[in-house]
């Protein structure tokens, strides 16, 4: 079979390849089929090496695209990965032993773990987690947290996050083609500030189970720090009285620990109209169609499972329940027409209790977390179990207080 090679344009032959000697007479063949064996001959010889370049070429483009299979996104780094799990089941001496962690800068490893404010040391504080790591954990929350779902969440690498609050004050009037016109008024704009506080996790394991080879301490770790953040986080974003911690969205009311922290006021509270329970479904109708229309078009409901299976059972006037059932796999049930998060975090139907919130929550309420999560190594502490002391910072609050209503169950 005849086969056919493409050469490169920018590769030139070596002149002793090319050249042909003055002085040296052309060979001569005694036959047309003895010039096609010897031109045979030549061809195979150098198609050999054009193969072999190709293959050359052909494997330094399967490497790069192994080590970037994103694009132009960076691919997962094996030695950082490497070197982060080696260091959380034997500490230091791993670093010792592959001159990752001790020793990264000596050769420009850029694979070098790196902690807060220089590359390859451990002494400001503990080594940042690996990247593939941190996003495992980011997404468990997601998973299991509603409000993470609900709520606009951003990322900032600095101490507090800023919002520009617009009171939306401009003032018009109606003139007459010759009229006077005076100066009407002009909005205020203001500065929100949504700070961070800290959350901890600090797991325990003996040093002879982080030995085992079968034992996968990246996968453990992220479980162990999901559900204890996951756990604190819900209540902080729900309760939080901003003391290190969120302020939570039940707390911006008349009375709450966050209702002067916002320049547009509190949430709109409605009472349920009877005691201890929901007076009527006229009472959820009311309550929603009290949310300005612009919100409503991305509304959701928020209640715990215990609310959720009073309202399931209540009727319209014409004996219609209320309540749609969701009727494929993780599509949330509905309440007149809006979808439902359950967040058990949330006050059940009691007297007094906020029970139930309704709004757009993207608008309304953010969350800002801190880049990075950080895992101090501690096996002294506690012998002979080892301390991963895991911290993240997180903040929250309500960002709109128009954007989202509660409410309220009537003590009397």
């Amino acid at each position: 079979m005849r086969r056919n090679h493409i050469m490169t344009p920018a590769i030139r032959m070596p002149s002793s390849l090319l050249a042909v000697r003055a002085s040296a007479p052309p060979k001569k063949y005694d036959s047309p089929e003895a010039l096609g064996a010897a031109f045979e001959q030549f061809k195979a010889h150098y198609n050999g090496k054009v193969d072999r370049l190709q293959e050359t070429i052909e494997a330094v483009n399967l490497s790069a695209a192994l080590g970037n299979h994103h694009g132009t996104a960076p691919g997962i780094d094996r030695d950082y990965s490497n070197a982060f799990e080696a260091h959380m089941r034997v500490g230091d001496r791993a670093g010792e032993a592959t001159g990752k962690l001790r020793d990264a800068n000596a050769e420009g490893d850029r694979a070098a773990i790196q902690a807060s404010m220089s590359s390859g040391d451990n002494s400001s504080g503990g080594f940042l987690a690996p990247v593939e790591w941190d996003r495992t954990v980011s997404k468990a929350q997601r998973d299991r947290s509603p409000m993470r779902r609900l709520a606009q969440v951003v990322q900032t690498t600095v101490g507090a996050y800023v919002s520009i609050w617009n009171d939306d004050a401009w003032g018009t009037g109606w003139v007459g083609e010759t009229a006077a016109r005076p100066q009407t008024t002009t909005p205020t704009l203001s500065v929100v500030t949504f700070g961070h506080g800290e959350i901890y996790a600090n797991p325990a394991v003996t040093q002879r189970l982080l030995d085992d080879a079968q034992f996968d301490v990246e996968t453990w770790l992220a479980g162990e720090v999901s559900d204890t953040f996951d756990r604190q986080e819900g209540v902080a974003f729900l309760s939080g009285d901003g003391n290190n911690k969120p302020f939570g969205m039940l707390q911006y009311v008349t009375g709450g620990a966050a209702a002067t922290q916002h320049p547009g006021g509190t949430l709109t509270v409605v009472p349920s109209g009877a005691a201890a329970t929901i007076a009527s479904a006229d009472t959820l109708i009311d309550f929603k169609y009290g949310l300005p229309a612009p919100y409503r078009q991305n509304a959701s409901w928020l209640m715990n499972s215990q609310t959720a299976a009073a309202i399931a059972k209540m009727k319209d006037s014409t004996g219609a329940f209320l309540w749609r059932e969701g009727l494929a796999e993780d599509q949330p049930s509905t309440l007149l027409g809006r979808p439902v998060e359950i967040d058990e975090g949330m006050p059940s139907i009691a007297a007094g209790n906020l029970a139930i919130a309704f709004g757009d929550f993207q608008a309304g309420y953010v969350i800002n977390d801190r880049v990075g999560t950080r895992v101090l190594r501690d096996p002294y502490t506690a012998k002979p179990f080892v301390l991963f002391y895991t911290t993240k910072r997180v903040g929250g609050g309500v960002k709109d207080p128009r954007a989202i209503r509660l409410l309220k169950i009537a003590a009397s």
